[in-house]
């Protein structure tokens, strides 16, 4: 088994899903006592979240290249970052080590086609739904995402940093992203392309089919790692 290096905090709440369906998809695969061969780097997120809102995305990106080498220098065969809009520097972690970045865009596209989907609501902080480095990613698989009006990606962006990312679940804001979701008839998928979502929203709440993207993440560093 390789071991998997992961680059957390971003936030801590999603971060525990990570370590809970990495270890689970072990175990359901391997049997018995196994688990998974993890390093985590958990980053303070008050910190990240500062510059992601001032826009200094390569200062940023030079935190988690840091931690990546520092990874990497432990032992890690892998990293995934543990967190979508974090990945508008993948590139720049990358670049930082000598093991791959296994990247959740990549993990997404695979699960959306698999499903015989190609037209996504695309659910995240603003960053990931307006920035192309996610979208056009998905594009470039033959995926095209969709997003929620302004208004709403405002609504859905202060829902996860305000009260998902710090442990916060609510039945009003669940209400009004399960109404997000109906204004739009023209998706035939549901990405929650934000780790947190998943803590708010389950795919038996939704008529489509859905893609969470920390599990199918998770599930793309278990392939890596049993591989």
């Amino acid at each position: 088994m390789k071991t998997l290096g992961l680059l957390g905090g971003m936030s801590a709440e999603s971060t525990t899903l990570y370590y809970q369906e990495l270890n689970r998809l072990v175990r359901e695969r391997l049997g018995g006592l196994h688990s998974a061969q993890l390093l985590l780097w958990s980053v303070d997120f008050a910190g990240i979240a500062d510059l992601q809102a001032r826009g200094e995305w390569a200062q940023a990106g030079a935190v988690l290249a840091d931690a990546a080498r520092r990874l990497e220098g432990a032992g890690a065969q892998a990293i995934l970052i543990c967190a979508n809009t974090m990945h508008l520097v993948a590139d720049q972690v990358q670049a930082a080590v000598g093991v791959p970045v296994i990247h959740i865009a990549d993990a997404t596209a695979d699960a959306v086609k698999a499903a015989g989907c190609s037209r996504p609501l695309l659910l995240a902080t603003k960053f990931t739904m307006e920035k192309d480095f996610y979208r056009g990613r998905l594009a470039a698989r033959g995926i095209e995402a969709v997003v929620p009006d302004q208004a709403d990606r405002d609504l859905l962006h202060a829902i996860i940093y305000d009260e998902l990312c710090q442990g916060v679940i609510s039945a009003v804001s669940k209400a009004q992203v399960l109404a997000m979701i109906a204004k739009d008839g023209s998706a035939d998928c549901v990405i929650f392309g934000c780790t947190e979502v998943g803590l708010l929203l389950a795919p038996g709440d939704l008529a489509v089919p859905v893609v969470d993207t920390a599990l199918v993440h998770a599930r793309a560093g278990v392939d890596f790692a049993l591989g």
